[in-house]
């Protein structure tokens, strides 16, 4: 199962970032790093982050009940919304102030080597964790493009750490090149650069993920290799003339749910129209599985035409 899969990624980041939160926070105590106190923020929020995506995981599970028919698959989708704006706020937010502050009232960092050793341990399990979400989400992906994969995917848990994990090794290999230029170029402010440096990329993350989450909060229909596949399976019945309407809407990551308007042979009657129908449903659940809730209904051609036409007449 995806979600399964998705689990473990969150779970393998979530270990690794705490581990290194408390290392950075150690580090940039010892040392007074700003760029080191903004990648301890950094991986605190992930930490943070990777929490609640767990914990939208597990309430998107709960079966349907009377107050949520369509279930709770949704949950996964707000706490992922929720997860991007503590990156903004908190982690953005943090990292510009220290910078700001230390490019305007430069210090000089105490003990360097320790920061360099605490950012190379953290390279190494950042990249443990990053190569674990990278792995999941290629197999997924299959032969679709990255980017294009990115916008597909319906399921936060994976894309956001993927991005969180992208970020924190770029933002590790900022605070480094920041704290070599404030020891070897004698430019103590390079540190406070490099703080602002992280808070520039951890809000542009924080964004793209924003404008990903509230897409699937709002209602995103399948992809398009997803409803060309459903197209053929549907016009696969002898039953079925024409499809008038197909519309989806996915509800969780494996949880869509499809509403379709067929236009079916005349010359059927109710029992063997009934079979057909029967056959058609198991059909679609059999090629996709993700299809939890399944809604057909039985209307010609012309008169599906004709009330989409008179639909488009009433004032808005």
């Amino acid at each position: 199962m995806a979600s399964g899969s998705s689990k473990t990624v969150i779970i393998a980041a979530l270990i690794g970032n705490g581990a290194i939160a408390c290392t950075k926070f150690a580090a940039s105590v010892y040392t007074g790093s700003s760029a080191m106190l903004s990648e301890a923020i950094h991986s605190l929020v992930d930490t943070c982050n990777q929490g609640l995506l767990l914990y939208g995981l597990k309430k998107s599970e709960r079966p349907a009940d009377k107050t949520h028919p369509f279930g709770y698959g949704r949950e996964l989708y707000f706490w992922a919304f929720v997860v991007a704006l503590l990156i903004f706020s908190v982690g953005a937010g943090v990292s510009l102030y220290e910078g700001i502050h230390k490019v305007m009232h430069p210090e000089a960092v105490t003990s360097p080597m320790v920061n360099y050793i605490v950012l190379s341990l953290a390279i190494v399990f950042e990249g443990i964790a990053f190569y674990i979400a990278a792995k999941e989400f290629n197999r997924r992906r299959g032969k679709i493009p990255i980017w294009r994969a990115v916008r597909q995917s319906k399921d936060p848990g994976l894309f956001t750490v993927l991005f969180e994990d992208a970020a924190a090794m770029a933002g590790l290999v900022i605070a480094f090149a920041g704290l070599l230029a404030a020891e070897y170029l004698e430019l103590p402010w390079m540190d406070g650069a490099a703080s602002i440096g992280i808070g520039l990329l951890l809000a542009s993350v924080a964004i793209f993920l924003c404008f990903e989450t509230k897409g699937l909060l709002i209602g995103e229909a399948v992809s398009e290799e997803f409803s060309t596949s459903l197209h053929t399976v549907i016009n696969a019945s002898d039953a079925v003339n024409q499809i008038n309407e197909l519309r989806t809407m996915h509800m969780g990551p494996e949880d869509v749910l499809l509403a379709v308007s067929l236009d079916v042979r005349d010359d059927m009657d109710t029992g063997t129209l009934e079979d057909a129908i029967y056959t058609l449903e198991r059909n679609i659940r059999t090629e996709h599985p993700e299809v939890k809730r399944l809604f057909i209904e039985i209307q010609s051609g012309e008169h599906h035409t004709e009330q989409v036409w008179l639909s488009q007449l009433k004032p808005t």
